[in-house]
């Protein structure tokens, strides 16, 4: 997820009115926990900008025209994987059943009262701790498991050109996937693999090499050309493929890259 200073919650902002989205920045200047990394106007722009930046937090009014807030949560849902927090946010309270049943962290009505917000802000806070060593202890067992996995793969098959190619993991250079299909590059060509999701790709490779920087990407770490400061003290890792691709890494793993690379 977006990297902001340390110790501080990546948000965005989601609401079709413009005076609405300024108010609550304005509102949210007062919490220091609190960093607005982009704001959107309609729930298609909400979509891109949480799978490009992956925020931690997400404030979303639920009456928009076309996608609405509630659509915004259904259709992440759909396509899986880690989902930041919600707080939904309405002029009106017959949407709060519904917030719920979707797992909304909150529901503020409009206009926001401050106080309101601070319990908010104190509660993703807290659930956004916890969940961050929960993945802490997962990603150690997982490090654990596969560095005695017998098992673990050292080739791969990628087909490309209507061709079944046996390359070694190694030369891997990224993978990613794209309407559920998993792209492999290598440093000479790209193919498609045979797995059926990242995580199942991942578990078979060497983890202290393979590193998943972003939901959508595992990068091979002896693969990374250059590492490019991005907007919101985040980054990009430029890779080592003929394309030189640029990569986003997400918040929560760009306090490993720091940690690595000592930056």
């Amino acid at each position: 997820m977006t990297s902001v200073a340390s110790g501080t919650l990546s948000a965005l902002i989601v609401d079709d009115e413009a005076l609405a989205r300024e108010e609550l920045s304005f509102l949210l200047q007062d919490f220091p926990e609190i960093e607005v990394v982009e704001t959107a106007s309609n729930g298609i722009e909400a979509l891109k900008l949480i799978e490009n930046l992956e925020p931690e937090l997400v404030f979303l009014d639920v009456q928009m025209p076309g996608l609405d807030g509630l659509g915004v949560i259904s259709k992440l849902r759909e396509k899986g994987g880690p989902l930041p927090h919600f707080v939904l946010t309405t002029a009106f309270d017959q949407y709060a059943v519904e917030a719920f049943r979707l797992e909304a962290l909150d529901y503020l009505l409009k206009p926001v009262e401050k106080d309101r917000l601070a319990e908010s802000v104190a509660r993703a806070r807290r659930l956004l701790d916890e969940r961050q060593k929960e993945q802490e202890a997962s990603e150690e067992l997982t490090v654990a498991a596969n560095a005695s996995n017998p098992a673990m793969r050292t080739k791969l098959l990628v087909r490309a050109n209507n061709r079944s190619l046996i390359v070694d993991a190694q030369d891997l250079v990224y993978a990613t996937i794209d309407e559920g299909i998993i792209l492999v590059v290598t440093s000479q060509f790209e193919g498609q693999s045979n797995y059926r999701t990242i995580e199942e790709l991942q578990s078979n490779l060497d983890p202290h090499l393979f590193w998943r920087v972003h939901r959508s990407f595992l990068v091979n770490i002896n693969k990374i050309r250059e590492v490019i400061p991005w907007f919101n003290s985040s980054f990009q890792l430029k890779m080592d493929d003929k394309k030189q691709t640029e990569i986003p890494v997400s918040r929560i793993q760009t306090r490993r890259l720091r940690t690595l690379l000592k930056i």
